[in-house]
C-alpha cells in the first residue's frame, strides 16, 4: 500500500483561490491523501465553502496567526508520515505527487523532495530570472541569497520537522526561507527538474507587497543559522558574507527614507553586537492584537 500523504493548506481570506488549490489536490493521481486547511481566521466565508465543496476535506480553524503558525498546526493534526505543502492561491498538476513519491520508492534515503514550477502573473506566463533557479543536492549556498524552494512543491518525511523544527512564527514573511536554510544546512534535496506545480502571483495580498524591506526578514535567518555550531566552516563565511550583503543594502535604503535608528540597528548587526531576539521585526497590524 501507498503510504498516506498529508496535504497541509494554510488559507486567509482566499475563498475562491482556495477552492481552485483544494481542488488540483483531489485531482492528484495518487493515493491514499489527507487533506487540512488550516482557516487562519478568514472573514469570507471560507469554512462554509469548504464544509459545502470538500466535505472530505479536515478543516482547522484558528484566529489570525499567520502563515507559519498555521502550517505548523496543520503539520501536528497531519496523520501521514509524509507532509506536503500548497499555498492557496497555487495550483498541483495532476501527477505531482505521484512524481514525487516514485523518488521516495526509487530512492528510500531521500528525505526531502521539490520540484521545478510554472510562474503566472496576473494571468499571464512568465519566466523566472536566473537568480530564481532551482538545484539538488548540497544545496545550502544557494539557498543564502533568496528562497529558491516553493513551499507549494515540498514534499518530505515527516521525521524531517522533528529534527530541525517548524516554521518559526516570529516572521511574517519569509518564514519559508529560514525553513529551508535550517534543512538544507542539515539534509541533501532532490530536485525534479520538471514544472509540477502552477504559482500564481502578482495579487495584493502576497505577503512579499506587506512589507518594505524583506531582507529584514531573512537577516533575522542569517542570524540563527550563524549561532549554529555544527554549521560547516566554509557555509559559516558564506553565511557572513551574504548577511553583511543584506545589512549593506538595508543600512542604504534606511538611511534613504531618513531612518538613522534602523540604519544604525543594521550596522550594528553587520559588526556581530545584535543577536536575533533583540533584532525587531515588522508585522502586519492584523497580527496587532
Amino acid at each position: 500500500m501507498n503510504p498516506l500523504v498529508s496535504v497541509v493548506i494554510p488559507s486567509y481570506n482566499r475563498r475562491d483561490l482556495l477552492a481552485e488549490a483544494v481542488a488540483s489536490v483531489q485531482a492528484q493521481t495518487y493515493d491514499p491523501l489527507e487533506i487540512i486547511v488550516v482557516d487562519d481566521g478568514s472573514t469570507d466565508g471560507t469554512d462554509e465553502m469548504i464544509r459545502q465543496r470538500f466535505p472530505g476535506v479536515r478543516l482547522l480553524r484558528q484566529p489570525r496567526r499567520g502563515v507559519s503558525a498555521a502550517r505548523n498546526r496543520g503539520i501536528a493534526a497531519a496523520q501521514g508520515d509524509f507532509i506536503a505543502f500548497l499555498d492557496s492561491d497555487d495550483l498541483w498538476l495532476p501527477r505531482k505527487l505521484e512524481a514525487e513519491m516514485a523518488v521516495f520508492f526509487r530512492r528510500p534515503d531521500t528525505l526531502i523532495c521539490h520540484s521545478d514550477e510554472i510562474w503566472i502573473r496576473r494571468g499571464v506566463r512568465v519566466n523566472p530570472m536566473k537568480k530564481h533557479r532551482k538545484y539538488g543536492g548540497w544545496i545550502y549556498p544557494h539557498c543564502l541569497p533568496l528562497c529558491i524552494i516553493s513551499p507549494s512543491s515540498v514534499i518530505l518525511r515527516r521525521e524531517v520537522f522533528e529534527k530541525a523544527g517548524g516554521f518559526d512564527e516570529i516572521l511574517p514573511a519569509c518564514e519559508d526561507y529560514d525553513l529551508w536554510l535550517r534543512l538544507t544546512a542539515r539534509f541533501p534535496i532532490h530536485f525534479i527538474e520538471k514544472p509540477l506545480i502552477v504559482k500564481r502571483g502578482g495579487h495584493d495580498d502576497q505577503l512579499s507587497r506587506a512589507f518594505w524591506g524583506m531582507d529584514r526578514f531573512r537577516v533575522y535567518a542569517l542570524l540563527k543559522m550563524l549561532r549554529l555550531d555544527d554549521l560547516p566552516r566554509a557555509w559559516r563565511l558564506l553565511t557572513l558574507e551574504e548577511l553583511k550583503k543584506k545589512c549593506r543594502i538595508l543600512v542604504q535604503g534606511f538611511e534613504k527614507r531618513g531612518k538613522a535608528r534602523d540604519a544604525a540597528l543594521y550596522r550594528e548587526v553587520m559588526n556581530g553586537t545584535l543577536d536575533p531576539p533583540a533584532l525587531p521585526l515588522p508585522r502586519p497590524a492584523v497580527f496587532v492584537t
